[in-house]
């Protein structure tokens, strides 16, 4: 596991992390063109800055150097990715918010519905980048093994006749438990084993239905 690989990221493609950060930044700017009324966090141009910084970050970056320099690279990395699901924490208050005191954005069905849509589907990409982030130490550590356990139970680690020797999650195996935990309310085929992944999962399945929950209940209204 050594530099040299397609990418740099020692064992992980770098790309599939880019391109979810980057239809991020594209529904933050389909965000603000569906819902321009809207408060922002902060000056209008803070939240694609830092979407940028990180994906500037995610390309010019080389995790495959000397231990002090990743280290400093994953702070940076864990620093902007909260601060992506503070923004998408926020974004969903200001749409449940709207819901319940009958804000502009809930006036016609097809706004609420593209807006509840775009709001959902970054809550997902941002939950599956902190998975991503904080699981087993993240993608370096999972390389090395440094944790003997991980955070999250895949079926490759259930049932490891199914999967190559030394398999491991890569961010697409993130983006997809996003994805179901946020559809199902619950886990589907992937086990949270720690109380921070628990904890993680269960905060994004009550915000995904009540956002859900309320997106429909209103438009359905609103049709009616």
């Amino acid at each position: 596991m050594t530099k040299g690989n397609d990418d740099g990221l020692i064992g992980e493609p770098r790309w599939p992390v880019v391109a979810a950060v980057a239809v991020f930044l594209g529904l933050t700017l389909a965000l603000r063109i569906y819902g321009t009324h809207r408060e922002a966090v902060g000056p209008a141009w803070l939240l694609p800055a830092i979407e940028i910084a990180l994906l500037v970050l995610l390309v010019t970056a080389d995790p495959s150097g000397d231990a002090r320099h990743v280290r400093w690279l994953r702070r940076g990395a864990i620093a902007l990715t909260v601060l992506l699901a503070g923004a998408a924490v926020w974004s969903t208050v200001r749409l449940v918010t709207d819901l319940i005191t009958g804000g502009q954005v809930t006036n016609r069905a097809g706004t609420l519905l593209a807006v509840g849509g775009l709001v959902w589907l970054g809550n997902n990409i941002v939950f599956a980048l902190l998975y991503w982030e904080f699981d087993s130490g993240g993608a370096r550590a999972r390389v090395l093994r440094t944790q003997a356990y991980p955070d999250f139970a895949f079926p490759q680690h259930l049932s490891p006749e199914l999967a190559p020797p030394g398999w491991r999650p890569r961010f697409v195996d993130y983006l997809y438990l996003g994805l179901t935990n946020g559809t199902a309310f619950s886990p589907t085929d992937v086990m949270p084993m720690v109380p921070w992944a628990k904890l993680t999962m269960a905060a994004q399945s009550l915000v995904s239905l009540l956002l859900i929950g309320l997106v429909i209940a209103r438009a359905v209204n609103i049709f009616h």
